[in-house]
């Protein structure tokens, strides 16, 4: 119990807002909560000024409440998505508790806590968590409302469909779409038909709608194209077209579920044969875990649009099937269970130590860890230094887990099994930092000179996600389509208008544009543009400031065009 309340401590508690905000998704979602806590709308998101209907505003609320407790910066837009990986947290204790017992709840809650993709998401700004504990919170409710003997079946029946528009109102239909799925098919595997018609019950769905239809109509009631897009383009579409680029083979998650869900998936191998073998003789909750599992993971296989948070939900069940291996090899050391863990603790060992060969002998001198890191080739030596500090972590979990294999201790091995995403976020704190200020806008705001009053922030054909948000002020988008500020929604809207919103305008109307300026303009621009850019500032003897990731700025005087 207590290691699992360290390891919680240190994966979701221990300095969420120590590393920049990540571009594009970080910058973007805490901008849209900034902008949203500085106009008070509470309805209609925005990003940079513009109407902002790619997901719904659940979530961005809690973000601009957290800004405005905490302040602007990387800890208040963080703090949301901590919370509800502590929610996620406590509901997979306490349903593992409830069914089978304290020591796997304990269990549980450490699995799921030092998984890579569980860790993540509940450190950076993004739906998942949010979308992953009402998911949960509904699947859970709705397992409980049938258990044998339950005299609250319809209240816990009524939180279950209360979850389900929660979650939909954090990331759309896929939120109800998820537990109808999972409790479904575990009801018609148990063949539990009196069930089935009580899930589907008019009263839940009709509780489903009153938490999602008032949102809904006012959305509808500002912004008619919304049922549209919101419907097919957001919702159908990206379940069944490629149009949102982010498309990836049916096997995808065969591949991301593995290496996310290290090193505790170093078991599934082992275990997954034998426990449906056993299918009958499980507990309830392992079934449902199981059906859970593959649901879910099923679901989003069959999706033309693919990303690893997409299955957060999934480490709840898996911590919960986990959980019960451990409990069984704790009690029997001699036993399959034991020798399975004792096998993932050799792996882990034998993998953390080639690693560490690997990032002597290789890495430094060939550039390789730029790509895997998502860094440029040229920021690799700002990394290197703090390659000690990993390799120290990958020699102490290689260690760590060998010695606990030579000695057969179950305990020894969980504990070890369980260090490596600990150590790597204390230790690894060096190595994050330098990939998150390497694909951030936090050093560009730091590099950005005092600009004169009133001067005008214009963006020509690129867009910084988190600049605004760490300048606490927009600007203005040249631009073809929009796409430069990754809103679907956004360009779908510019599509169906002649008319334009002040923040955005053409590239064709650029130079007239600038002519009218009345006010300094500071220009920026990426490598798209950056042959134009430079013959105006050659033309003007302007000086260029340089920006990382190839951005540049220059401070134009009112008045003046191309």
């Amino acid at each position: 119990m207590l290691f699992a309340l360290l390891a919680v401590t240190v994966t979701v508690l221990f300095r969420p807002g120590g590393l920049p905000l990540i571009n594009p998704d970080e910058g973007r979602n805490a901008e849209v909560a900034r902008e949203m806590k500085e106009s008070g709308s509470w309805l209609v998101p925005t990003y940079n000024g513009l109407p902002y209907l790619d997901k719904p505003a659940f979530y961005f609320k809690t973000v601009a409440l957290s800004l405005a407790v905490f302040g602007d910066n990387e800890l208040g837009a963080r703090i949301p998505s901590a919370l509800f990986a502590l929610g996620v947290l406590g509901l997979t204790g306490w349903i593992t508790r409830r069914d089978v017992g304290a020591r796997p709840a304990a269990l549980a809650v450490l699995v799921v806590t030092t998984l890579p993709l569980f860790l993540s998401q509940a450190r950076i700004v993004i739906f998942d968590m949010a979308l992953a504990f009402f998911v949960c919170l509904s699947i859970l409710a709705g397992f409980v409302a049938e258990s044998p003997g339950n005299a609250r079946r319809r209240t816990w029946y009524l939180v279950g469909a209360a979850a389900a528009g929660c979650a939909t109102l954090v990331k759309g239909p896929v939120g109800f779409v998820l537990p109808l799925l999972v409790l479904a098919s575990y009801h018609v595997l148990e063949r539990r038909w009196d069930a089935l018609r009580r899930l589907l019950h008019p009263l839940h769905v009709l509780v489903v709608i009153l938490v999602v239809l008032p949102w809904f109509l006012g959305v509808s009631r500002e912004h008619p194209d919304f049922p549209a897009y919101g419907l097919v383009e957001e919702s159908f579409k990206r379940f069944t077209t490629r149009q949102f680029r982010r498309t990836a083979p049916p096997y995808y998650y065969l591949v991301v579920l593995p290496v996310t869900f290290l090193p505790w998936s170093l078991l599934i191998p082992g275990a997954a044969l034998p426990a449906l073998r056993q299918w009958r003789s499980l507990p309830a909750i392992s079934r449902l875990s199981i059906v859970w599992s593959l649901s879910v993971v099923t679901f989003f296989s069959l999706s033309q649009s693919k990303l690893p948070g997409y299955i957060l939900s999934v480490t709840v069940p898996f911590g919960i099937l986990v959980s019960q291996l451990i409990e069984r090899a704790m009690r029997h050391p001699a036993g399959r269970s034991a020798r399975l863990l004792r096998g993932a603790a050799m792996a882990l060992a034998i993998t953390a130590l080639l690693l560490a060969v690997a990032l002597v002998i290789v890495a430094p001198q060939t550039g390789l860890l730029a790509r895997p890191l998502v860094i440029p080739r040229v920021d690799l030596n700002r990394f290197l230094p703090h390659l000690t500090a990993v390799l120290v972590m990958l020699l102490c979990v290689g260690c760590a887990n060998a010695a606990s294999v030579w000695r057969r201790t179950v305990g020894g091995a969980v504990i070890s099994i369980a260090a490596l995403p600990l150590l790597l976020i204390v230790l690894g704190r060096g190595v994050f930092r330098e990939v998150f200020e390497s694909r951030s806008a936090v050093r560009m705001a730091a590099q950005i000179r005092q600009l004169p009053e009133g001067t005008e922030l214009v963006f020509l054909r690129c867009f910084p996600a988190g600049l605004p948000f760490y300048l606490r002020r927009t600007g203005t988008l040249v631009t073809t389509d929009g796409s430069e500020l990754t809103s679907n929604y956004i360009e779908y809207a510019l599509k169906r208008t002649t008319d334009w919103p002040s923040p955005v305008v053409r590239l064709d109307d650029f130079e007239e544009w600038l002519a009218a300026r009345k006010a300094p303009v500071y220009l920026m621009v990426q490598d798209n543009e950056r042959d134009r850019f430079l013959a105006l500032a050659d033309a003007r003897a302007i000086p260029v400031d340089e920006y990382p990731r190839r951005f540049r700025g220059m401070l134009l005087p009112p008045r003046r065009g191309f």
